[in-house]
């Protein structure tokens, strides 16, 4: 019986992940929900207390998934760490309508700053400047990767392709060079430059050939 309470709760916050990821969190009404999720109302209150309780599940969970991914990101403390990410997210935005809904949400179900989104493209920066004394250099190296993930982001809500791989690898191509340039302790040339850059670097990072 816990099992399938627990089931039938799932069903309902995916229903209402997949309606804000197809148009807008004002989408994610009782009515469309319960019609989504094949539920009744006193079903929906049973395992949520209001329709802002719901909607800020959904911003729990894609925040434990995005989070996830920027600590599995950045665990190596490479230079490549924010175009893994960038990668990574892509493929997320592409495939999982939870992160798709949630990083447009605030914690109380609001579309209201600061969402996910704004805590993601903090904590991608701060990542970046981890355990590296905040130069001007370093600082906007960090802007820099802050504006790329956020400009993928925004982009493929009107065109997918942006969150492809390939169209995060042409811009990584040119950036990887500069980041590895500072290295993840900001000084030239630091540990993690490594003998490969640029597109070939890219590549491996993408998992595509550079050719």
């Amino acid at each position: 019986m816990q099992k399938r309470s627990q089931t039938s709760r799932e069903v309902i916050v995916r229903a209402t992940a997949e309606l804000i990821a197809a148009g807008r969190p004002a989408d994610a009404g009782l009515v469309n929900i319960c019609n989504a999720a094949g539920v009744t109302r006193g079903a929906l209150y049973h395992h949520f207390r209001s329709i802002a309780t719901l909607v800020g599940e959904v911003h729990e969970q894609a925040r434990g998934r995005v989070l996830a991914l920027v600590g599995e990101s950045f665990a190596r403390r490479d230079a490549e760490a924010p175009a893994h990410f960038s990668a990574a997210l892509g493929e997320a935005l592409t495939d999982d309508h939870l992160v798709r809904a949630g990083l447009r949400l605030a914690p109380d179900g609001t579309e209201e700053p600061p969402r996910l989104r704004e805590e993601m493209l903090e904590r991608v920066r701060a990542e970046i400047l981890a355990g590296a004394p905040e130069t001007a250099d370093r600082s906007v190296l960090a802007d820099l990767a802050v504006v790329v993930i956020a400009g993928l982001e925004s982009l493929g809500y009107a065109d997918r392709d942006w969150w492809s791989r390939g169209s995060a690898k042409r811009i990584w191509d040119v950036l990887l060079p500069l980041f590895a340039e500072a290295g993840p302790d900001g000084a030239e040339g630091g540990a993690g430059s490594g003998p490969v850059t640029g597109p070939a670097r890219a590549a491996e990072v993408s998992g595509r050939p550079s050719g």
